[in-house]
Formats: C-alpha cells, structure tokens, sequence
C-alpha cells in the first residue's frame, strides 16, 4: 500500500528526513516511533500528498501521491492536532463539514459518532468536550469517508489511560476490517501493543525497524531469566541448558510467584541506539 525509498526532505539546510525506507503491506498497521521533532509529522504529509519532497521515491497504492486524482485521495482517512474542531459547532455539524466536501449522505454521521463511542453527542457542542472525546471526534471525521488508509498522528497524545484504551480498541477493529494504518506515535507502549512492524526514526533518519519483539528480542544482551519468588527472594539466571533443571524444580516446588526474561523495552532501545530519551525534545 505504502512504499519509500531514500526518501530525503529539507527546510532550508534543515535536512528533515534522511533517506527514509520502508514498505507497508495491506492491512497492517505500522508504526513510526520516535521522540517530538524526529520527522514523523513531515513524513505523513508527504505521503498525502500535502508536502513535496526532495529526493528519493514514494508510492501509495501504487502512484506518488501528488499524482493521486481525487477520488483516490477519498481514500484516506487523516487525524492530525492540525486538523482542528470548529468549537462553535456541535459534534455533528463538524462532521456535516466533512461531509459536504467530500460529498458523504449525513446520515452517515450518527453512524460515525457511535462507532466512536460518541453516541447521543450530536448536539452537543465541540467546546464542551474532554480531550478524549475531542480525539473521538476526530477518528470519526477520520472514518467518514470509509477509508483504505488511514493516517493517524499521535492519535493518543495527553490522554488519560481510559481514553487511550478506548482509542486503541477503535483502532484495532479498523484494522480487523482490513483498513491499512500509519501510525505515529512516542508511546512505546502503544507501539507494543497496535504495531504489526514500526520502525524508529532518530532527527529524521531510520535507526531500526521490525516487529516490537523482534527489535526488543534483538537488544537482550543480558539473556537472562528473572524470578520472583514466594519468599520474597528475586533470582537470576543465565538463558540456557545449565539453570534449566533449578528453574524447573523451583517451579515443581510452587516456590515461583513470577517469572520474566530480560529483553528491553523499545523505549530502552531507543535509548540505546541514540543516547536520547523518546518524550525529550530537541
């Protein structure tokens, strides 16, 4: 669906993306992980087409986007903070905008709100919304035109964990449905747990990229097993053939409360790899 190669851009001698390669299959959801400033939000306006880029080549559905025809572009689903809520408008009549331009029915819309949990809303004011449910209204603008991709930039920035687990379900359903997702974010967590492959961008420039546990699984240079035991006692074990008989027999015995191996977290490889912390900015 989604194909870079060497994709470079700049803002004057600010080089913003550095040869930036990566495929994204049909029904996947992937992730672009990395700290406020890295490239992410320039890198999905390219790939709509809102941006044009320096060098390299980009294709989305099989054309470079500026040369998407309308109709294709009706395609994409997009929730950006710079798409903003008209706040003097009712959730349903900031839908009815979208509406209009894209030439959707509206009666499609208390459709939306429900899907998004937003149901009985129409009324009600956009000014009068918490920030998870603004984020709500958005996804829904996102989903009005039934799209085959969809663009999502921090969709869960400065929610509360209620918010967020509700925005990730939502997600997850759309991915169920065949819907391609691009997905930026900083929360490794969030990475984890949607990401059937993400890649970590660094001041514009790839530094790894797999599935999460493949890239957390790839910086284990402890390779050790950690147990908690009932007593209170914490062990570890080195990975292999020769602790496999004390584990077990610890484990015989009940005398195991919690077991856990000793791969890093993606926010941990992050750390690793650039000597910078995903939340800082620069």
């Amino acid at each position: 669906m989604i194909q870079c190669k060497d994709l470079k851009k700049s803002y004057g001698e600010n080089e913003v993306l550095k040869e930036v390669s990566f495929t994204i299959g049909e029904g996947q959801i992937f992730g672009l992980l990395g700290p406020s400033g890295a490239g992410k939000t320039t890198l999905i306006k390219i790939l709509t087409g809102q941006l044009v880029y320096d060098a390299g080549t980009v294709t989305v559905m099989g054309k470079e986007p500026g040369r998407l025809n309308g109709k294709e572009k009706r395609c994409f689903g997009i929730m950006m903070d710079s798409f903003g809520v008209y706040e003097r408008f009712s959730c349903g009549e900031n839908l009815a905008v979208f509406a209009d331009l894209y030439g959707i029915p509206h009666k499609r819309i208390p459709k939306m709100l429900e899907e998004v949990g937003l149901e009985g809303a129409y009324h009600r004011s956009a000014s009068d919304l918490s920030k998870g449910m603004r984020a709500r209204l958005q996804l829904a603008r996102a989903f009005m035109n039934t799209p085959k991709i969809l663009f999502l930039d921090e969709p869960t920035s400065g929610l509360d964990p209620q918010s967020m687990k509700a925005i990730h379900r939502i997600i997850l359903e759309k991915k169920a449905a065949g819907c391609t997702i691009f997905l930026t974010t900083h929360n490794m967590e969030e990475a984890t747990k949607l990401c059937d492959h993400i890649v970590l961008l660094n001041e514009g420039r790839i530094v790894e990229s797999g599935r999460p546990e493949e890239i957390c699984r790839r910086y284990d240079h402890h390779k050790k097993i950690k147990l908690h035991l009932n007593d209170g006692e914490d062990i570890e074990y080195e990975r292999n053939g020769d602790t496999a008989e004390e584990i077990f027999a610890l484990l015989k015995a009940g005398s195991v409360e919690t077991i856990h191996s000793t791969e890093p977290t993606l926010e941990s490889v992050f750390l690793e790899l650039t000597g910078r912390d995903l939340e800082e900015e620069r």
